[in-house]
């Protein structure tokens, strides 16, 4: 079975496409979900507080009931107790990232947060040379009217994924260029954050605004990062890709912030022979980045990246460049029409009961396991006792 819808699709129409011919009753799709006990209660228990005050603490059990939250979409009042909210936990991270690294954060900027294991597929390295290209527009327009922002990143590479870790060196020395410089750091800082792990994800989870989710279209099979964005009213800005396709449904066209090409679209523009070097010298941003990554953060080159981008770009940054920094545009602006960007929070909030992990289970045990679960004996009944078989164990020569 598929964990995402689109990759259902993905291993019908081309991994495993002969199999798919003769046995389609074997294809199921079973989409990821979320323990939203834990990343939604125990994570945010706040805003798990408001819901219950709006909706009753049906949701803990069921995550569906969540819908019921969308009666409060135009309610003004809701609206600002979910953004207070939303400052607190902004407040809270801020200070962890102060006593662990000593980096100073402004609560009241966007706080846009991309955390995954670091891949090229996933494409750190699309959002870092955006930021490097902001940066750059910004030390040219030194007074333009610009929202600040905090860039969070949160990944780990793997030990031998030379090109992952040579990304990673990238953010951290474009992360500490920036941060330094007195010409734009109230404007704009990049936080990498150390030793990524689940207890930061708790903290970093909550405190979103933006949900970075920009993988290539076709190579994402779920994930579930975005989920977990989603439930805490962070809004999604991605690709369809993945899960963000069902989220997309979930949300409609007016409550997430997509760009780049579609499955199809890449595939088409492979066959067709992608040729990177063609945005690079078409597109003076782009083209300027590039350059300034080659002359290096630091006293370090990013050659080896530059020359992956120009020759290869396996994984098409610089066809979806364009498109990104314009949602970049689109996301600041619908961030600062306040009432708006706050009804989008909700939205997601109330929409994101399909995405909990109860729900996948039951899918299944109906589907897969053709399992029902034991009704639970009666709570006056002391006759029935569980009953607990001894394991038994062969004695190992």
């Amino acid at each position: 079975n598929g964990v995402s819808a689109l990759h259902s699709e993905i291993l019908k129409d081309s991994v495993f496409h002969d199999f798919y011919t003769e046995w389609p009753n074997k294809f199921k799709n079973v989409t990821n979900g979320i323990a939203h006990r834990r990343w939604l209660n125990q994570s945010n228990p706040e805003l798990a507080s408001l819901i219950t005050e709006l909706t009753g603490d049906g949701f803990i059990h069921d995550a569906a009931q969540l819908e019921k939250l969308m009666k409060y979409k135009d309610d003004t009042s809701v609206q600002k107790k979910l953004a207070e909210i939303k400052l607190h936990n902004k407040q809270r991270l801020a200070e962890h990232v102060k006593r662990t690294q000593g980096q100073i954060v402004d609560p009241n900027s966007i706080f846009d947060v991309q955390v995954k294991r670091l891949h090229e597929y996933k494409r750190q390295h699309m959002n870092a040379l955006h930021i490097l290209s902001v940066y750059q527009w910004l030390l040219e327009n030194p007074n333009a009217d610009y929202t600040p922002h905090t860039f969070f990143f949160g990944a780990k590479a793997a030990p031998g994924y030379y090109f992952a870790k040579e990304i990673l060196q990238f953010i951290v020395c474009l992360a500490d260029t920036i941060n330094n410089d007195p010409r734009v750091n109230q404007k704009l800082k990049v936080v990498y954050v150390e030793d990524y792990r689940v207890t930061l994800a708790e903290l970093l989870t909550p405190a979103a605004d933006i949900s970075e989710q920009i993988s290539q279209a076709g190579t994402e099979a779920s994930g579930t990062s975005n989920m977990k964005f989603m439930i805490n009213g962070a809004v999604t800005l991605g690709t369809l890709d993945g899960a963000n396709v069902e989220i997309h449904e979930a949300v409609g066209d007016d409550n997430i912030i997509l760009f780049g090409m579609t499955t199809p679209e890449v595939a088409a523009l492979k066959r067709s022979g992608y040729r990177p070097r063609v945005f690079y010298e078409n597109n003076p941003v782009i083209r300027r980045a590039i350059d300034e990554m080659n002359k290096g953060f630091c006293g370090v080159s990013f050659r080896n990246i530059t020359d992956s981008l120009l020759n290869e770009d396996p994984y098409m940054v610089l066809a979806d460049f364009e498109s990104y920094s314009q949602a970049q545009k689109r996301a600041e602006a619908l961030y600062n029409d306040h009432a708006r960007w706050n009804q989008m929070s909700l939205v997601n909030i109330a929409k994101a009961g399909r995405f909990a992990a109860d729900r996948a289970i039951r899918e299944y045990a109906d589907n897969i396991w053709h399992a029902t679960p034991v009704p639970p004996a009666p709570a006056a009944d002391k006759t029935v006792k569980a009953t607990v078989k001894k394991p038994i164990f062969k004695k190992m020569r």
